[in-house]
């Protein structure tokens, strides 16, 4: 199959739109929040009045079903596109924009029409990881409980992104702990309802920006309306339509890492044109200068990052299953934006371990873009099991 990888002109324009916000709203901010970590950056409470109507037209498009033959670059392409513009600014600050929370992805992927109605304009972080385990969300031990009308949900949440800032979050929970992780579902809870406590905001490497909670349910009602997906528990793929989250956030999280990684590309380069070294890609690697050929190396990675970050993109709005495209996606870019960074850090020398430049910022922003929304390791665990044919009791 053909991939033309010229972009729609109203993907351009929604791209420009977002790269001047990264540039003019997010960049001259940057270095302050990074410094004032845990304030809440009110500068965007306008741009979010932006991505609202952005959100909107997403939503639209999102619900454009392609002709046989015929395909759709919708929401979730302009969601990546977006997501790397911003990163390119700030991605703890992307990360903070009111009303695009980890969690509205969440509610997109799995919510009913009737649900999307109701859910479609919060603010909603996403609660997944628990004192006791980490990436794998399989482990679940926060309950919810039937009683009447509602569920009652119990249980401790750590690393939720937002989730002092968000009025929703969307909590993983399971309905039955001895059947393991088909029980587990995903709950849309608000943050003021009773129960619902933040005990502490976490102090991070990067990110500084963006808040990052622990969150305690103890004895929190909500309605049953507000499970996401089906209340029935389904051995064979229960926990598939959960996991179908991370099928729309991974692809976000690489488009993030790819932002990073172009900034940090962008400085890198200029470093080295100043030093006196010309960047000749018609020249082998080997035969340039040591900077210059780690540049064009990291290049070649960063654009097989964005590659495979717009097929999985491109995949969900035209209903493809892209469980190993998103993951593979996700893993190339977070281990890529990683190197990038630091090798940027390393040629900028003093400059670029000091705060004279965004470098060394950069560097630590990005090695949370290779661990949430599952780790590397995660990642290639699901990128083998796939292609081997194996499950997850065979390869672990």
């Amino acid at each position: 199959m053909a991939i033309n990888t010229e972009l729609p002109e109203k993907l351009n324009s929604a791209a420009e739109q977002a790269h001047l916000a990264a540039e003019h709203i997010f960049r001259p901010i940057s270095r302050k929040y990074d410094k004032a970590e845990h304030e809440y950056p009110v500068e965007l409470d306008d741009f979010a009045k932006l991505a609202k109507q952005a959100a909107e037209r997403d939503k639209a498009e999102g619900s454009e079903k392609p002709a046989a033959g015929d395909t759709v670059n919708g929401a979730n392409l302009r969601g990546v596109l977006t997501a790397a513009e911003m990163s390119w600014g700030d991605v703890a600050l992307m990360l903070s924009i009111p009303g695009r929370g980890l969690g509205n992805a969440a509610i997109a992927a799995v919510a009913s029409p009737e649900q999307l109605e109701r859910f479609g304009d919060v603010w909603a972080a996403m609660a997944i990881t628990e004192p006791s385990f980490g990436s794998d969300s399989a482990a679940v031990t926060t309950t919810a409980t039937v009683d009447g009308d509602d569920y009652v949900i119990n249980g401790e949440k750590i690393f939720v992104t937002a989730g002092s800032r968000a009025s929703h979050v969307v909590v993983w929970a399971t309905l039955d702990r001895s059947i393991g992780r088909a029980a587990i579902k995903s709950f849309v809870v608000p943050m003021d309802t009773p129960g619902v406590t933040v005990a502490r905001l976490e102090h991070k490497l990067g990110i500084k920006a963006s808040d990052t909670a622990v969150v305690v349910f103890d004895n929190v009602r909500v309605p049953k309306e507000n499970l996401l997906g089906s209340p029935e528990i389904d051995t064979k793929k229960g926990f598939g339509g959960v996991m179908q989250t991370f099928d729309n956030t991974r692809p976000v999280v690489a488009a993030m890492a790819v932002g990073v990684g172009r900034a940090a590309l962008e400085e890198m380069r200029r470093l080295i044109e100043e030093a006196g070294h010309e960047i000749d890609y018609d020249k082998p690697a080997a035969a340039q200068h040591a900077a210059v050929a780690e540049f064009i190396r990291l290049e070649s990675d960063w654009e097989a990052s964005w590659l495979l970050t717009l097929r999985a993109a491109w995949m969900m709005d035209n209903r493809e299953p892209n469980s190993v495209e998103a993951s593979m996606s996700k893993a190339k870019a977070g281990r890529t934006v990683t190197d990038i960074t630091n090798k940027a850090v390393e040629v900028g020398a003093t400059v670029g371990f000091t705060e004279t430049m965004l470098l060394e910022k950069w560097a630590r922003d990005s090695k949370i873009l290779d661990i949430f929304e599952g780790t590397q390791q995660i990642q290639q665990l699901i990128i083998s099991r796939r292609i081997l044919g194996k499950s997850s009791a065979d390869l672990k």
